[in-house]
C-alpha cells in the first residue's frame, strides 16, 4: 500500500477542513487505498519523529509528502518536536516520490509571505510567482516531478483527490508554469459561469446576491482573470461563488490577496484596468461597445419574469 504524510507549516488549517469534505472518493475511501502515516489534526498518535526515523533507515517507504501552509526559515517557529518545519522537509524531500503543496500558502507563500518583514517565509518552491521558495528552483522528487502545487484558499477537495489518485495510478500530470496540474488550472471560473450571457451582453449587476447580471464590470469579479475550475467542479456539488451572487476573488492565484478591495472593479475612464485573459483592451472596448448598442430582451428582465 502506498503511504502519505501530511504536515503543516504556517497555516489556518483550511485545507485540512476542506479535505474532510471530500466526495467521490470520500475521505475514508481515499485512505483505504493510501496509508495515512501521519496528519497533525487526524492522527491519534503524535509519532511523526519516529516515522521519520524509520523512513530515513529505509524501514518505511514514503510515496506522498503533502505540505499545508507556508514554510519559514526561522527555526524558532512552527516546530514539531525537536525539529522545525523546514528541517522536517529537508529530511523527507529526497525520500518522497511526490511532494504536493496544498493551498496558496504552501504553493506560493501568499498570506504569511505577504506580511513577513524578515523575508523568512515562502512557499515550498515558489514565493508568489517567482521560483524563490524554500526548495531550490530545480528541485525534483524521486519521481522526476517538481513540487506539485494545488493552489486555493482553501483548495476544493476534489482538486487534491483527483491529483493524488492520478499519481497513485501512475498517470502523467502536466503542469503549468506555476507547477499546477493543467487538467485543473487550465480553466477559469468564467468557464461554465451561469452569468456568461450577461457578460456577453454587458448587462452588469449592481449589487450582490442577485441571480441576474455579470459581476465583472462593477463588483470586482476576477472570474475571467483567475485559473481555477470552480464552475466545472462545483463546491459541495451544488454551487460556486458566482452562482451564489458573490464575485470571484481570485483566491487560487499567486498574488492573492493583493487586491485592496475585492468588491470593486478598478477602472480608468470607464475601462477596467484588467480585462479578461487573452483579450487586449482594444478588443474588449470594441466588443463591449457593440454589445451595449444592442439589446437582449432576456437579459434586460428578471429571470422570474422571462418566458
Amino acid at each position: 500500500m502506498k503511504t502519505l504524510i501530511w504536515i503543516q507549516g504556517l497555516t489556518c488549517n483550511g485545507n485540512t477542513q476542506s479535505l474532510l469534505n471530500a466526495e467521490n472518493p470520500y475521505f475514508y475511501e481515499l485512505f483505504s487505498k493510501i496509508e495515512l502515516l501521519y496528519h497533525p489534526s487526524l492522527s491519534i498518535d503524535n509519532n511523526l519523529l519516529e516515522i521519520i526515523r524509520d523512513i530515513e533507515k529505509g524501514h518505511i517507504n514514503l510515496d506522498f509528502l503533502v505540505v499545508e501552509g507556508a514554510i519559514t526559515k526561522n527555526k524558532n517557529f512552527c516546530r514539531i518536536g525537536e525539529f522545525s518545519i523546514g528541517e522536517i522537509i529537508e529530511k523527507l524531500k529526497n525520500k518522497a516520490s511526490y511532494i504536493i503543496a496544498v493551498g496558496n500558502c504552501a504553493a506560493n507563500g501568499n498570506f504569511p509571505a505577504l506580511y513577513d518583514k524578515n523575508n523568512d517565509v515562502s512557499g515550498l518552491q515558489f514565493k508568489f510567482e517567482e521560483k524563490d521558495g524554500f526548495l531550490p528552483s530545480d528541485f525534483k522528487t524521486k519521481s522526476g516531478y517538481p513540487v506539485i502545487n494545488i493552489s486555493g484558499c482553501p483548495i476544493h477537495p476534489a482538486w487534491f483527490t483527483q491529483t493524488l489518485l492520478a499519481l497513485y495510478y501512475n498517470r502523467k500530470i502536466y503542469l503549468d508554469k506555476l507547477n499546477r496540474p493543467k487538467e485543473l488550472f487550465m480553466y477559469l471560473p468564467h468557464d461554465g459561469c451561469i452569468r456568461n450571457e450577461y457578460f456577453e451582453w454587458k448587462t452588469e449587476a449592481e449589487e450582490f446576491g442577485t441571480k441576474e447580471g455579470c459581476l465583472f464590470y462593477n463588483l470586482g469579479c476576477r472570474g475571467p482573470l483567475t485559473h481555477a475550475p470552480c464552475n466545472k467542479i462545483l463546491w459541495n456539488r451544488i454551487s460556486s461563488k458566482t452562482r451564489a451572487g458573490m464575485p470571484c476573488i481570485g483566491c487560487t492565484e499567486y498574488n492573492f490577496p493583493l487586491n485592496e478591495n475585492f468588491f470593486e472593479t478598478k477602472k480608468n475612464m470607464g475601462i477596467p484596468e484588467e480585462v479578461p485573459l487573452g483579450v487586449s483592451k482594444r478588443t474588449y472596448i470594441l466588443i463591449s461597445g457593440v454589445a451595449k448598442t444592442l439589446k437582449n430582451e432576456r437579459t434586460s428582465k428578471k429571470l422570474e419574469e422571462t418566458d
